[in-house]
């Protein structure tokens, strides 16, 4: 029966892609972020249905689409940049049947980036994508939920509807990822038009934000409990009531700790020294053997270098541990082809000095023309403009959480982030665009040109 449900559902988004050729776009990232063909047990899961809509898309866009508005950013030349490079390592990678074998997906994720802003073209468009992105990530954020919320969940036991480490069923991503969107998902209950805000849009919102904030629980992903607290840190600016909002947030917080499993509040106490978990301590090791290999190789080793590594760990005595007794003195590990667990030294490790610096300047330049677009927009008096500045700031924040949850987890080339990035380069041309073509500037310190009333109806 659920193989027939997605089918159906498949065909139908597919199906109406005929007729409105975006919403190929749309049925190719809700594939991209649920990934229904994993989910499937027969139907679909033979079918690259992924690549035939990444192809539908495409040629809808050049077969129907206007494109003389069409407008490139410089991020998208950097994307371009850092594609070829990415290819390049990997024509020349120390394990080229592995390392082609992550190129598979990579290439699509990046070409993918670098085509989705021609589309968002319209303010409609880009509210369409957002309440994909929302929607197709809240099925898993909310199954998730559910299970914490049931008393389920535990390291590498909550199962996110698929009961495998792919994409965001990886608790730790999934952490990170169901954290950052809380912004755009507040932004939406404020601002989105496709579903008016009304109370049903406000509680599904606030429930999807609780759903979110309980994955850090239920994965048990410190990961996600460091999100939190920089979004946390984050909204300060977002906020009239600062010192209300932070005395708050500390009651919550404070108010929770008894509710929280006893495994959660040990394994979150491990932030505090590396040293006293194996993960944490393997970790710092395998950073230090990248940056020593990066030394000898500064052009990267190509996808999945970091099979070679092998690094001596010792872990301190510590009384949390989910699968053994408490130990008395410090025990020494040896570890093989431990994945990196950080997306800065994914990037280093693999891509090299170069990679890295392109990888850092797309970042860096998303954040700096968020912050632009906010400051912008942030006092105008035109009703049609105020919702360009809040989603700008939740842009910001989500791709700051993001980043900073990439600082533990090797997701420098997550499908998600880079539809993130997408977004903010298809605001900012939509923005450009619309201000160009009517010498239109955002109204805030020039009364002199707000509409005033007939002077008929002046007088009166």
């Amino acid at each position: 029966m659920r193989d027939i449900a997605f089918v159906a559902f498949l065909f139908a988004f597919i199906g109406l892609g005929f007729r409105k050729p975006f919403l190929f776009v749309l049925c190719f990232c809700y594939i991209d972020i649920v990934a229904p063909q994993r989910l499937s047990y027969f139907l679909i899961n033979s079918i690259p249905i992924s690549l035939i809509v990444f192809g539908l898309a495409i040629v809808g866009w050049l077969a129907v689409d206007d494109k003389r508005d069409t407008r490139w950013s410089a991020r998208q030349f950097i994307l371009a940049a850092l594609l070829l490079y990415c290819w390049m390592t990997t024509s020349q990678a120390d394990f080229p049947v592995e390392a082609q074998e992550k190129w598979s997906w990579v290439w699509k994720a990046l070409v993918w980036a670098i085509f989705l802003p021609l589309t968002l073209r319209t303010k409609l468009r880009i509210e369409a994508l957002i309440l994909t992105m929302l929607l197709s990530a809240a099925a898993i954020a909310i199954a998730g939920g559910i299970k914490t919320a049931a008393g389920g969940g535990g390291y590498g036991t909550l199962q996110l509807l698929l009961n495998e480490n792919y994409g965001l069923y990886e608790g730790s991503i999934m952490s990170a990822v169901g954290i950052s969107i809380i912004p755009l998902i507040l932004w939406y209950r404020r601002h989105g038009t496709i579903f008016p805000p009304d109370w049903r849009v406000s509680l599904f919102c606030f429930a999807l934000i609780f759903a979110c904030a309980l994955l850090p629980v239920g994965t048990q992903a410190r990961t996600g409990l460091v999100c939190l607290v920089i979004l946390a840190v984050l909204s300060l600016r977002a906020v009239r009531h600062r010192f209300l909002y932070a005395a708050g947030a500390g009651l919550l917080a404070l108010a929770a700790i008894p509710f929280l499993p006893q495994s959660f509040t040990e394994r979150m106490e491990t932030i505090q020294n590396h040293k006293a978990d194996q993960s944490a301590s393997t970790r710092v090791a395998v950073w230090a053997w990248t940056w020593e290999y990066a030394k000898d190789h500064p052009f990267g080793g190509g996808f999945e270098a970091y099979i070679q590594n092998h690094v001596r760990v010792e872990k301190a005595a510590s009384a949390y541990d989910p699968d053994k007794p408490q130990e008395a003195e410090p025990t020494v590990y040896e570890e093989k082809g431990r994945a990196y667990h950080s997306s800065y030294f994914e990037m280093l490790g693999e891509q090299g000095y170069p990679g890295l610096a392109l990888w850092l300047l797309l970042h860096l330049t998303g954040l700096i023309q968020m912050e632009r677009l906010r400051r912008r927009y942030l006092k105008t008096r035109r009703a049609e403009e105020q919702w360009i500045a809040p989603l700008a700031t939740a842009l910001q924040h989500g791709h700051i959480t993001y980043m900073v949850g990439s600082l533990f987890v090797g997701i420098a080339f997550q499908p998600f982030i880079y539809m993130m990035l997408a977004l903010q380069m298809g605001l900012s041309t939509y923005v450009r665009r619309r201000e160009r073509e009517v010498g239109w500037r955002p109204l805030t310190a020039r009364p002199a040109q707000v509409p005033t009333r007939h002077p008929a109806v002046q007088a009166n």
